[in-house]
């Protein structure tokens, strides 16, 4: 197992919890079971992503969120607002719990353990979740981000900005992190008309290089226009949140994506839908 030191773990129980939590996130909280995994987001009213986190429940119908330790304190508030009359507790267990990845092909977690397929990828196998802290393998938390940015998948705080990003732009549409079928949720207006207008312009994507990449947040340009900000990276492949339009019209007059004068090539990943597609698979 690879302890992520990052993740941290909020737990919400009570009779209310299921129901209250599927009226306020993106993903489809009704139908989680024991086992299974969903990745969601809270939003902003204008459709932004405050908070993201990957959701499983345990066999007494509690539910876990493994989500940014940095960011979990304020989530816990920012649920607790939301909680009024509601039969619900937020528990904030930062300091008694730890997160971990174990890939492909994944183990047989522990008795105290609540272990779940993560959602976003098969090649991401499963995150644990133990009431007990973690050992820090610098290396392997490196390998299991390497993996990551391999396989395309963005991260909240490393590829894209809270409270700034729309689903769309981190490409929760494509991962299913939205669930377009289910009812009303925070932000939920806005994300439904970028969908079926097909508005996001902009998108995480990876990129490779000949060289290693620069420091997170860049900016990468195409010809003398700004293009986007590379997010994480592992060597010479990483994630970049890119204006599809300005790529295409500079590649078109064959213009350069550069970052830091280091020559990017986009690389989408085999699991990406067109924008028509993906529009099609939520109707």
């Amino acid at each position: 197992m690879i302890h992520l030191p990052d993740r941290a773990v909020l737990r919400l129980s009570g009779e209310d919890a299921n129901s209250w939590l599927a009226n306020l996130v993106t993903c489809d909280i009704a139908g989680l079971k024991p086992g299974g995994g969903r990745w969601g987001a809270l939003l902003t009213p204008q459709g932004k992503i405050l908070f993201d986190f990957l959701a499983t429940t345990d066999e007494d119908g509690r539910l876990y969120l493994d989500t940014d330790r940095g960011k979990a304190g304020d989530f816990a508030k920012r649920l607790s607002f939301y909680r009024l009359r509601a039969k619900v507790a937020v528990e904030d267990l930062s300091e008694g719990w730890s997160v971990h990845a174990a890939l492909p092909p994944g183990i047989t977690p522990g008795a105290d353990a609540i272990a779940f397929a993560d959602p976003r990828h098969p090649g991401l196998g499963q995150r644990i979740l133990m009431p007990a802290a973690g050992v820090v393998d610098e290396a392997a938390v490196a390998a299991y981000h390497a993996r990551r940015i391999g396989l395309g998948i963005p991260e909240g705080g490393k590829d894209f900005a809270f409270g700034d990003t729309f689903p769309h732009e981190a490409l929760m549409d494509m991962l299913d992190g939205v669930d377009f079928k289910k009812g009303c949720y925070v932000g939920q207006e806005v994300v439904s008309r970028m969908q079926h207008r097909g508005t996001a312009r902009t998108r995480i994507l990876p990129v490779t290089a000949k060289s290693p990449l620069p420091a997170t947040g860049t900016e990468i340009r195409i010809g003398d226009k700004p293009a986007g900000t590379l997010g994480s990276s592992a060597g010479s492949r990483g994630l970049a949140l890119l204006r599809l339009d300005r790529v295409e019209e500079g590649a078109q007059k064959g213009e350069t994506l550069k970052a830091d004068e280091i020559e990017l090539m986009v690389a989408k990943p085999g699991w990406w839908k067109a924008p028509a597609e993906a529009q099609k698979a939520s109707a």
